[in-house]
């Protein structure tokens, strides 16, 4: 059985009932609403800011074994290109599916449940579905020129940008060797 920490007033949202699947094999229900999410969605560089709008747009369905959720969440990504450190805000989907299992079936030990209360925990899905789905190391555009490693300047806002060549202080004296100065 799947471990619960405490709820914080946004994942509570999370919760959908399911007392109108009746445990009978073949009904469905449709859920489509606006709830805010819950804290530490993503990663360092990117996620889901705590209690922007997350749009979800779900099936759910009786089937033997318990409820079957399908569907999409859809929310927008906040964070900073890995190359550039630019700010990134993109809208994005992340496609849900699971099985959350009947009190009485048999199932895996760190299976999804439906709860005695007749209804289905979302926040764990839509954690895995974001977080496993997320760039580990986002980007601003696919083509990012990133810093430039010497003086940190933005490379897409100036392509042109050089630097003199840097010689190794070792080997100065060999470059003027060459020039008949000393």
């Amino acid at each position: 059985m799947n471990t619960h920490h405490r709820r914080s007033d946004a994942s509570v949202d999370l919760l959908i009932e399911t007392h109108d699947l009746r445990r009978r094999a073949g009904q469905m229900i449709q859920v489509a609403r606006d709830v805010p999410a819950p804290e530490e969605l993503g990663v360092d560089m990117i996620g889901v800011p705590e209690g922007s709008p997350i749009g979800l747009d779900l099936r759910l369905e009786s089937v033997i074994e318990g409820v079957l959720v399908t569907g999409t969440a859809t929310t927008t990504l906040v964070g900073e290109c890995s190359r550039c450190l630019n700010p990134i805000e993109e809208t994005t989907s992340f496609d849900l599916q699971e099985l959350h299992f009947y009190p009485d079936r048999e199932a895996e030990e760190d299976a999804y449940r439906v709860s005695d209360e007749e209804t289905v925990d979302l926040e764990p899905v839509l954690r895995e579905a974001v977080v496993l789905n997320l760039p580990f190391r986002p980007l601003c555009m696919p083509d990012c020129a990133g810093l430039c490693p010497e003086c940190g300047v933005n490379l897409n806002d100036h392509p042109d940008h050089e630097h003199e060549e840097r010689i190794d202080p070792r080997w100065a004296a060999l470059r003027d060797l060459g020039t008949g100065e000393s």
